[in-house]
């Protein structure tokens, strides 16, 4: 069985056709939408193909994340029961990389 445990494993990976076909599955299946922002009531869809006014691609809205984690069960690497489309926001929350933005009224007077 396929180990997934190094950084240059994971890149292989996530590099291979087979990746890249389960994921167009997913994110058809999920209707391009977060599925967490769906559970929570709001509708978040990816808009990455869009062009930007410079005429590059418009950053990545929606990543399909593994459920059960690929290190720990790569016999699930492309199930696609074990696969769901997040956006980036609830996807780095789940794993634990909650990045807060500065407030820059933060320090202000109170009305």
């Amino acid at each position: 069985m396929q180990e997934y445990k190094s950084i240059e494993q994971k890149r292989k990976f996530y590099d291979s056709g087979d990746w890249k076909q389960i994921r167009a599955e997913v994110k058809k299946r999920d209707n391009n939408e977060c599925q967490e922002c769906k559970r929570n009531g709001f509708v978040r869809i990816d808009d990455a193909n869009e062009l930007n006014s410079g005429g590059t691609r418009k950053k990545i809205q929606l990543v399909v994340h593994h459920i059960k984690e690929l290190e720990d069960h790569p016999d699930l690497a492309l199930d696609i029961n074990n696969l769901e489309t997040l956006c980036v926001d609830c996807h780095n929350r789940i794993h634990g990389r909650v990045f807060s933005k500065p407030n820059k009224w933060r320090d202000d007077e109170k009305w």
